[in-house]
């Protein structure tokens, strides 16, 4: 590797990161704004689309910490957004499930959610976006394989 590819790698990561906090800067003020977190949002969507969920599942799901889990899943449900549900068959595990309020708030909420992310993405064509995705994809692939 010479000289110029290293700085070229540098360069490569900071304009990622400063992307990424951008996007992330604007999302979080958006959730933020309908009174929402970041994590929030992440339970409420996933059980949006996906249905109920073992609570144990949740953290991998959304990459969070199973004991930050227990809290943002005791807030959701106390803003009638959710509800926790006993597994009749093994004691063990508790599902979370997205209740008709939630439902409701997330109908709406999530197609402006949608469009945000559309406005914050439009400086690439539609075929920059599929070549952005191709190739972050590619390098996050091979992340995975590397140990450090």
């Amino acid at each position: 590797m010479t000289s110029e590819e290293i700085k070229q790698s540098l360069k490569l990561f900071i304009v990622l990161s400063r992307a990424n906090k951008a996007i992330n800067e604007c999302t979080n003020q958006f959730f933020q704004d309908n009174g929402l977190n970041p994590t929030e949002f992440a339970v409420l969507e996933l059980l949006f689309h996906k249905g109920r969920q073992p609570l144990q599942k949740i953290g991998n799901k959304i990459l969070l910490a199973s004991g930050s889990i227990t809290y943002v899943i005791d807030k959701l449900e106390k803003r009638g957004f959710l509800n926790r549900i006993s597994c009749p068959s093994d004691r063990r595990i508790t599902y979370a499930e997205i209740t008709p309020e939630g439902e409701a708030f997330m109908e709406e909420l999530f197609p402006r959610h949608e469009e945000q992310l559309y406005e914050l993405t439009n400086a690439l064509s539609p075929e920059e976006k599929d070549q952005a995705i191709t190739l972050l994809k590619k390098m996050g692939l091979s992340i995975k394989d590397l140990s450090y």
